[in-house]
């Protein structure tokens, strides 16, 4: 018996300090563990989101995946609005508020400590799989990374780890989730980084790195290790081709600033709808879309595939470009719970494939193949969606696992990130949808840099809680005591006083007297952020932190002067 009591007292104190330790922006070989965790379970549960999706396409709707064509014209049309109900009627009844999909990750992070919830991992397993084997036109990146970012939350909040953790967690979740998704672990790490957390922090690299790596190994285990599209070898850009290039990326930019601004105005048009209606739009949208062109339904990457390898035509390929912006778009500014990311892949390629087409075929000009233009159009509508240039670049090679397209996706992905940016005046899809939601999609650099350090790596730990009777006596003058900074506790109502022990000397004695401070409680997970916003909001000098799972134990003080000399 004793020894149980002793395990589990080592086992309090060992997570005690794993805590304080990961308070430090510095905690390297904490995170890293972490998130190495954190890999090892996301990879596991990517690869059963995905498994589930195949095998109930393939036995329920007894088509390949993807292969939404093979379905009967009602079944088209009934596939997605049936679907639509079904989400409409499980969110409604069983979400309680709970959101999805990436721009939910990005609140959480930024507006909520990164906390999120079970009911919100279970809500997005389920209904991300039946969006997508009902067809909708939206991709599998957007649960994907909702999921692992869920359990790097959830992890992290499991042990009480402080909220910097919690961040580092969520994007190690997120990188993992692209990872395993998609064979990609570089443009997860590069995906976490530049669209999660929106940030290149040196110290968040090896344990996001280690997470993607780890959730990719679990994926490429289990589903193999072939490259996401296999095309073979592209042949690269010539020089003579940059015009060409320069007009692709232009035409993008002008597409995802279409599919921008859709998103925007239907977010806006449905916001006051309830779910039926709004899932019930999109659905039909894409249901009727179908009856005669079913490349709209699901992701769409046997037509990217297509594309690539020119084995569509022109017609087809601008009606597909046309169609798949609208139904996509409105897809996710209803809300609906899945991705973007994998539509506006189909968008660009075969926006791209139709261009080097008509350059080939029927203007005769030099171009080196119409699948290089289709590659190049699909990394140049992500970057340009996301405006995550690094992130479609990386994704695009890893996807293709060509060397030869980097320097011409380079070209494309900067010229479409313009013309959507500055010329077309249309920000971030990710941005957009938090803004019509009416939140503030991005930090300022002061508050990043506070997020990543917990307030348990700065406070002052000279503090000693005592009762009514010992501070009788250190008033008296009978008791002495050394700690600078004393907390009594009330018996009665449970309230705290924070007192100020101050040393007076003169040339004979050196005596002590009680200073009372005005002060606000602060959790011991909070980050140096929430402390600034307490500080501003409650007009106190000092902050009494206290125990995250036990709100009798005070752990130290932090005063708005040690802040500013952190800063």
């Amino acid at each position: 018996m004793k020894s149980k009591l002793s395990l589990r007292k080592n086992l309090a104190t060992g997570l005690e300090r794993l805590r304080i330790q990961s308070a430090s922006s510095d905690a390297l070989l904490q995170l890293s563990l972490a998130g190495l965790f954190t890999g090892i379970a996301t990879g596991v549960v990517i690869v059963a989101f995905i498994l589930i999706v195949e095998f109930s396409l393939t036995y329920f709707l007894n088509i390949q995946p993807e292969n939404f064509e093979g379905l009967n014209t009602l079944s088209r049309v009934l596939a997605p609005i049936l679907g639509g109900l079904l989400l409409a009627t499980l969110f409604h009844f069983f979400a309680k508020g709970q959101g999805v999909g990436i721009a939910h990750v990005r609140e959480r992070l930024h507006h909520h400590n990164s906390d999120l919830t079970l009911r919100g991992f279970i809500m997005q397993f389920i209904g991300g799989s039946i969006a997508l084997i009902s067809g909708q036109s939206l991709g599998r990146e957007g649960p994907s990374v909702h999921l692992g970012a869920a359990l790097g939350s959830l992890f992290g909040k499991s042990l009480h780890l402080p909220h910097n953790t919690l961040r580092i967690l969520l994007a190690c979740g997120s990188a993992g989730a692209i990872g395993a998704a998609f064979n990609t672990p570089l443009a997860g790490v590069i995906f976490a980084m530049e669209i999660i957390i929106a940030e290149y922090a040196v110290g968040s690299f090896v344990p996001i790195m280690i997470s993607a790596v780890a959730a990719t190994g679990i994926s490429r285990w289990f589903l193999g290790n072939e490259p996401f599209l296999s095309i073979g070898l592209v042949p690269s850009a010539s020089l003579q081709e940059i015009p060409f290039l320069l007009l692709l990326g232009i035409l993008v930019g002008i597409a995802a600033a279409s599919f921008i601004y859709i998103v925007r105005r239907s977010s806006e048009i449905t916001a006051n709808w309830n779910l039926f209606k709004r899932y019930s739009l999109a659905a039909s949208i894409t249901g009727f879309t179908a009856i005669f062109l079913p490349q709209v339904l699901g992701v769409g990457y046997d037509s990217l595939n297509q594309a690539i390898l020119g084995q569509l035509s022109l017609v087809t390929l601008i009606v597909i470009l046309v169609m798949k912006l609208i139904t996509s778009s409105i897809s996710v500014g209803c809300g609906l719970p899945a991705g973007l990311i994998g539509p506006s892949f189909v968008i660009g390629a075969v926006g791209g494939s139709f261009m080097g087409l008509v350059l080939d075929q029927a203007l005769h000009l030099p171009v080196e193949s119409s699948g290089l233009y289709a590659i190049l159009g699909m990394a140049a509508m992500m970057g340009a969606c996301l405006q995550a240039p690094l992130a479609a670049l990386i994704a695009a090679f890893e996807i293709t696992a060509n060397p030869n397209i980097i320097w011409p996706s380079m070209l494309c992905i900067a010229v479409a990130q313009l013309v959507t940016r500055q010329v077309l005046k249309q920000g971030p899809v990710i941005d957009v949808i938090l803004q019509s939601r009416g939140l503030d999609a991005v930090e300022d650099p002061l508050t990043q840099n506070l997020q990543r350090t917990g307030v348990s790596n700065i406070m002052n730990t000279d503090i000693l809680t005592i009762n009514a009777e010992q501070f009788a006596s250190i008033r008296a003058g009978a008791l002495n005591i050394s700690s600078e900074w004393l907390l009594l506790r009330s018996s009665t109502d449970d309230s705290i006083s924070l007192f100020h022990q101050i040393a007076d000397s003169d040339e004979e004695s050196v005596t002590t007297r009680l200073s009372l401070i005005k002060s606000m409680a602060i959790d011991s997970r909070a980050t140096l952020s929430t402390a600034r916003a307490y500080f501003i909001q409650y007009d106190v000098e000092i902050l009494h932190v206290i125990n995250a799972s036990n709100n009798a134990a005070c752990l130290g003080v932090i005063s708005r002067q040690q802040l500013f000399q952190y800063l």
